[in-house]
C-alpha cells in the first residue's frame, strides 16, 4: 500500500490532518495489536482501533474515527491479518491514509536492552537486534518483532521506527543499574536494571516542565506511573537517575497482578518445599499476585468498593500497594536531595484520587501534601494537586505514550533530536 501522496495531492496546510503529516503508531501484543493515527504537532488522536484475541477464533476489531465507533468480530489468523483488517478499516470506515500523509510509523518496543539509548529506524540489523533481545522480554519482544515484520511488508512505502521502552533509562548511573551479582555472570547474560515505561516517564517529565514555565534542566522530578503495571522513576533535570523496573518489568511497585519487589529466596523456597517449576512461579509471580493475588481483584475502582465494604483482603491489599509506593517516594527523594515535583500519571494515577491522597499522606515534613478539593476535581489536563505551601509541586499529567512514540518516530525520521520532540507543541496549560 502506498501512503505518501504525489506532490499535487498533498492536502491542505488547513485540513484535519495539519500541514506536517500523521504517524501511524503500532503496539503489537502476542495476541493483541493496538494503533493509533496521532498528528504528532498538535498531538491529536486521528484515529485509534484495537484488535483481540489474535489466533483465536472468536477475534474482536474496533475501528474509531470521528466520535463514531466501528466493531467488527471474526476469525484473525495471525498479525498480518489483524494489520490487513486495521488497513481496510481505514480505507472503508475512514481517514483515508494517503489523505493523511503518513510521514512514519511508530512501533512500540518493549526491551532495547543496552544497545537502544535513542529511536531506530527499522533495517535488517535492527530486527536481528530486537530478536536477539527477546530472552530479556519472551513475552514481548517477538510480538513486537512479529508486528513490526508485517506492518514492513504490508507498508513498504514509508520508514518504520522502533521505539523503546526501556531507552529513556539508560542514562541510570552505574550504581542504580548494577545488580550486587557476580560481575561475570551479570556479563555475561547481560542481567542488570533496564527500567520501562520510560515513554511515559520521559513525556511526563517533558510535559511538567512546559506547563510549570520551567526549566527542564532545573527540575528534580519523580513519576509515578500507576496503571495495572506500575513503575515509579526519578528524572533530574530531564535525566533518568533511578526507576523500580528492574531486569524486567516485575521488580518494584506492587501491581495488579505482580509482586513487586520480593525475597528472590522465594523462588528457592516454593521450588523446593512446593514442588512448583519456575514456569509456575513465574506465572504465580507475574499473573497471580499484586493486588489481585491478595484481595482477588485488580480493578482499582472494584478494590475501593471493596475497602469501603470492609473487605479485610482488599484493604490489606491496597495497604500494602500504598505502604510500597510511600517508601519508593522517599527513597527517591533521598536519591534526589531535593524534590521539586511528583507527578502521577496512568489509568490510576490519572482517575484514583483516594490512591492518590493516600500514598503522600504523612508526607507533609518532607513537603509533599494534597489539597483534598484540588485533588478531587483534577482536571482531564495536567492539574496541579498540592496546596501553595508546599515546596514540593504535586500535579496529575496524563501521559500519552503513543504522542511521545509519533513524535520520536518523526525525530527520528528526520534526523532530530528525538528528546527534544517528545513533549513539545500540544497545549501546555494547567487544567
Amino acid at each position: 500500500m502506498t501512503l505518501t501522496p504525489g506532490a499535487g495531492d498533498r492536502p491542505s496546510p488547513h485540513s484535519a490532518f495539519g500541514a506536517h503529516g500523521s504517524v501511524l503508531v503500532i503496539n503489537s501484543g502476542s495476541s493483541s495489536l493496538k494503533y493509533q493515527l496521532v498528528n504528532p504537532v498538535g498531538g491529536e488522536a486521528i484515529a485509534s482501533g484495537l484488535v483481540e484475541r489474535i489466533g483465536e477464533a472468536d477475534g474482536a476489531f474496533k475501528h474509531t474515527f470521528g466520535g463514531n465507533t466501528t466493531r467488527r468480530t471474526g476469525r484473525v489468523a495471525d498479525h498480518g491479518d489483524a494489520l490487513r483488517t486495521a488497513l481496510d478499516l481505514f480505507g472503508e470506515v475512514g481517514p483515508d491514509l494517503a489523505e493523511a500523509q503518513v510521514i512514519a510509523v511508530g512501533h512500540r518496543v518493549v526491551h532495547g536492552g543496552s544497545l537502544f539509548s535513542a529511536p531506530a529506524l527499522v533495517d535488517d540489523d535492527v530486527l536481528r537486534a530486537i530478536a536477539e533481545l527477546a530472552p530479556l522480554a519472551p513475552l514481548h519482544n517477538p510480538a513486537n518483532l512479529r508486528g513490526i515484520e508485517v506492518a514492513r511488508s504490508l507498508l513498504p512505502d514509508v520508514p518504520h521506527v522502533a521505539v523503546f521502552d526501556t531507552a529513556f533509562f539508560q542514562t541510570l548511573p552505574d550504581a542504580a543499574s548494577t545488580y550486587a551479582l557476580d560481575r561475570e555472570v551479570a556479563e555475561e547474560h547481560a542481567i542488570r536494571r533496564y527500567g520501562f515505561h520510560g515513554t511515559s516517564h520521559q513525556y511526563v517529565s517533558g510535559k511538567v516542565a512546559r506547563v510549570l514555565g520551567r526549566r527542564l534542566a532545573d527540575l528534580n522530578q519523580i513519576v509515578l506511573h500507576l496503571g495495572n503495571g506500575a513503575s515509579a522513576s526519578a528524572v533530574r533535570g530531564g535525566v533518568a537517575v533511578e526507576t523500580s523496573m528492574g531486569l524486567t518489568p516485575l521488580e518494584g511497585l506492587v501491581m495488579g497482578t505482580r509482586t513487586g519487589d520480593i525475597d528472590p529466596a522465594v523462588v528457592f523456597h516454593l521450588h523446593r518445599n512446593a514442588g512448583m517449576s519456575v514456569d509456575e512461579i513465574d506465572e504465580l509471580f507475574n499473573r497471580r499476585s499484586g493486588v489481585k493475588g491478595l484481595s482477588g481483584e485488580n480493578d482499582f475502582r472494584e478494590l475501593g468498593r471493596l475497602v469501603a465494604e470492609g473487605d479485610a483482603g482488599a484493604r490489606l491489599a491496597m495497604d500494602v500497594y500504598l505502604h510500597r509506593l510511600r517508601k519508593y517516594i522517599g527513597a527517591y527523594l533521598a536519591v534526589l536531595g531535593r524534590l521539586d515535583v511528583l507527578s502521577f500519571t496512568a489509568g490510576v494515577g490519572e482517575n484514583n484520587a483516594a490512591v492518590r491522597a493516600q500514598a503522600v499522606a504523612g508526607l507533609e515534613g518532607l513537603g509533599i501534601a494534597i489539597d483534598p478539593e484540588r485533588n478531587e476535581n483534577a482536571g482531564d489536563g495536567p492539574t496541579i494537586i498540592s496546596p501553595p505551601w508546599t515546596s514540593t509541586v504535586v500535579m496529575v499529567v496524563p501521559t500519552n505514550e503513543e504522542l511521545a512514540i509519533a513524535r520520536q518516530s518523526v525525530a527520528a525520521v528526520r534526523g532530530e533530536d528525538p528528546d527534544a520532540a517528545v513533549s513539545a507543541g500540544e497545549d501546555d496549560g494547567l487544567a
